[in-house]
């Protein structure tokens, strides 16, 4: 037995031994090949780089795609900035020879434990490396080839000038590389002027520049800052009173404008996505030599801009798209902010309502457009919502609640779908959730972070593409130096609803452009479909956000206003936004027209019995006309039931009472029907149209009379005959009449 033991460890400590060796000779065989590689000198210096971007016609975009254009040597950088990095980063860099080799090990242990490539233990030499010569992945083959040309880049340059060429390179977030940028824009100063707070603000930030951005996540920015100025004061950079006073001031921001219309434009948006598709950061992809092909058009990018240029935003942070439904490609964007506002999640407001409520609920067949619902006092789940105007419209149709904005349907709605089914479908339209978007307030725009205008526009391209979803995208495609492709657009379509939900949808939002919220596309005569969006500032009657998304068979155009800072705007969706979009299709004069699939069908309900009993229900045959309405359905989900009025004639149930020689016959008249009252033969009165109690009057001639009542559908010669018969009681009987 103990033998055996002996055996299985032996072989145990041998296959490992054997696998340690095999890893050696993999890991010394990959630094030998990656030993040869050559440091590139102009990649560490080089003050600007540009990426080419072109568009549709393949013509270039003629928009600033410099980078690194504000390069600033080591002597002008305040001490105190260049120790914050060396603190956080890297505390021995001027000790080592490029390469931790205690850190490597630290991070290697913890990566076995946690089963990943988490930490990465790069020195400050390494992470320049990575910046200007290598790709983000983490394998083990780029760490090595990390290590050998941060060994090479040691012997070839002094500490101060890595330290320089590293501060120059860096990402901050919000297009900014190196240092000079990032102080320019987030403080509107040169780095030379950076103080304490500013120089640890900005060294915190390089770990995750979007986490810890001051801009967009003031509170995690404001937590590491100070956990950069505890580890200055830890290597004996700053004093303990030092630290104490930076940590308690606030986070002073001084934005520069310059920045608005760079920052938003279409090359830095295309930018951004192919730092997605390529995982590399934007400098990298500049080096490399990558060139960007959008699906930009030159005309329609013009007419936006145009469009937007053409209405007083007041200053306030605005953008506006146009996709190309059949490719969905963006063919026109333009935007202006200090920081990036594809990046930023903003409350959609009711422009949500077609997406998450109405189109999943016509697509269940929940709903049909004519539906009717109760717009009334409510509580739901605790939740209580209320119309913008502050009063209810009583039974509403699903249209007008949609085209009017009204709110409370759409949360009635919501609650016959349910919450995670209505979410599902947002989903699988491109809407993200957080996992607190739990309350039936998401039916209003509710969300805890929201979504932004590329999301919002693609999810309504879906209704105009009969149901089908595909992620819009700014990149047709890309090559590399070499002018090989290296990363094509591809469409990746997924059905989300129905054709005929997806139509009968959509003509409701035609309904909102011709007499609803978006009323101002009226006058454009052309078949557009839109929805406006509005979100209040709590307790106040101004706003912070207003949207308007529209579309025609052919194009989907979105804009947004509002304010990243949260400061308030006077606008609403149903004005500037609406008035923006109206101006695009003015300029492009889109004639597309939306196509009915053979799945609808036209059908006549029962008027009467939709005003009387809220029911949607088919008209029969003997429907008068004026009492029906032709409303679409899809041939999936046509109403049950069929109308029994008109069938049969509704004789009234007569009251009478006669007096002092004169007869009066009381009852319910409907509105729809046509009473003729005869005595002897002769006419004696008529009512026609009308609604509720009605009564007539006539003389008694003799003791015993008779009347005909005549009862006939309005417009339909059929007629059905009533008699009654009045006797007049001898005055020995106290005078009284009876029937």
């Amino acid at each position: 037995m103990k033998k055996s033991i002996k055996i299985i460890i032996f072989s145990i400590f041998a296959v490992l031994c054997a696998v340690m060796i095999a890893l050696g000779f993999y890991l010394a065989s990959i630094y030998s090949k990656v030993n040869k590689l050559a440091l590139d000198e102009e990649k560490l210096t080089s003050p600007s780089l540009t990426i080419e971007i072109f568009d549709s016609e393949n013509k270039p975009i003629k928009e600033e795609n410099t980078f690194n254009h504000g390069y600033i040597k080591s002597a002008s950088i305040p001490d105190h900035t260049k120790a914050a990095f060396v603190s956080i980063e890297d505390k021995s860099f001027y000790e080592h020879s490029g390469i931790n080799y205690k850190r490597i090990a630290k991070a290697v242990l913890n990566n076995l434990k946690s089963k990943s490539l988490k930490e990465g233990a790069s020195t400050i030499s390494q992470q320049l490396i990575k910046n200007t010569h290598l790709t983000s992945e983490k394998t083990f083959e780029r760490k090595i080839k990390e290590i050998a040309l941060a060994k090479k880049l040691e012997n070839r340059f002094s500490k101060e000038e890595i330290l320089e060429q590293y501060l120059n390179v860096i990402y901050f977030g919000n297009n900014c590389y190196g240092i000079e940028n990032a102080s320019n824009y987030y403080f509107s100063k040169s780095a030379h002027d950076l103080n304490l707070e500013e120089s640890a603000l900005l060294a915190g930030m390089i770990k995750s520049p979007n986490r810890y951005s001051p801009v967009s996540n003031y509170t995690p920015a404001f937590k590491r800052r100070n956990v950069v100025l505890e580890e200055m004061c830890k290597d004996g950079i700053i004093t303990q009173d030092e630290c104490f006073s930076a940590k308690n001031k606030a986070i002073k921001l001084n934005l520069n404008t310059t920045y608005k219309n760079k920052l938003n434009s279409y090359s830095q948006a295309a930018i951004d996505e192919a730092c997605k598709i390529l995982s590399l950061p934007a400098k990298q992809i500049a080096l490399h030599g990558f060139k960007i092909y959008t699906y930009q058009n030159e005309e329609k990018q013009k007419s936006l801009e145009k469009a937007i240029s053409a209405v007083d935003t007041d200053g306030n942070d605005n953008a506006a798209i146009v996709i190309d439904n059949a490719h969905m490609g963006v063919v026109a964007y333009t935007g202006e902010s200090a920081y990036k506002i594809l990046e930023a999640k903003r409350q959609p407001g009711s422009c949500i309502k077609p997406v998450l409520v109405y189109a999943p609920a016509l697509n269940e067949d929940i709903i049909y457009p004519c539906t009717q619902i109760l717009d009334e006092k409510t509580t739901i789940s605790g939740y209580s919502p209320k119309n913008v105007s502050g009063s209810f419209k009583g039974y509403v149709s699903a249209r007008e609640a949609l085209s009017k904005s009204i709110n409370i349907p759409a949360v009635k709605v919501l609650s016959y779908l349910g919450i995670p089914k209505a979410k599902a479908y947002a989903s699988d339209m491109g809407i993200e959730f957080d996992e607190k978007d739990d309350s039936y307030a998401l039916a209003l725009g509710g969300m805890n972070y929201g979504t932004n205008l590329l999301s919002l526009a693609g999810a309504y391209s879906t209704f105009a593409n009969s149901g089908v979803y595909s992620s819009p995208k700014f990149i047709s495609y890309i090559t590399d130096k070499n002018n090989k492709i290296v990363y094509i657009h591809k469409k990746e379509e997924k059905r989300v609803l129905r054709e005929d939900a997806s139509y009968l949808l959509t003509d409701m939002l035609r309904t909102c452009s011709q007499s609803g919220t978006a009323k101002k596309l009226n006058e454009l005569k052309i078949d557009i479909a839109s929805k406006t969006g509005t979100v209040g500032k709590p307790s106040s009657s101004l706003n912070l956000d207003a949207w308007n998304i529209s579309y025609t068979n052919d194009y989907t155009c979105g804009c947004w206003i509002g304010n990243l800072d949260n400061t308030p705007i006077s606008f609403v969706g149903g004005n500037h936004p609406t008035q923006v979009v109206k101006n695009y299709f003015t300029y492009e004069n889109d004639n597309s027209e939306f196509k009915i699939p053979s799945s609808i069908v036209e059908k006549a309900i029962d008027l009467e019995e939709l005003s009387s009993n809220h029911r949607v229900v088919l008209a029969n045959n003997f429907t008068p006309e004026r009492y029906t309405q032709n409303e679409m359905f899809s041939n999936f989900n046509l109403p049950r039931d069929i109308s029994n009025k008109f069938v049969k004639i509704e004789s009234p149930e007569i009251k009478s009472k006669v007096s002092e020689g004169k007869a009066t016959l009381t009852f319910d008249a409907k509105e729809y029907l046509n009473y003729e009252f005869y005595k002897n033969g002769k006419l004696i009165s008529s009512i026609k149209g009308k609604e509720g109690k009605s009564n007539i009057e006539f003389e008694m001639n003799s003791n015993k009379e008779k009347v005909q009542i005549y009862t006939s559908y309005i417009g339909d010669d059929r007629k059905d005959l009533k008699e009654i018969e009045l006797v007049n009681v001898s005055k020995l009987q106290k005078n009284k009449w009876y029937v």
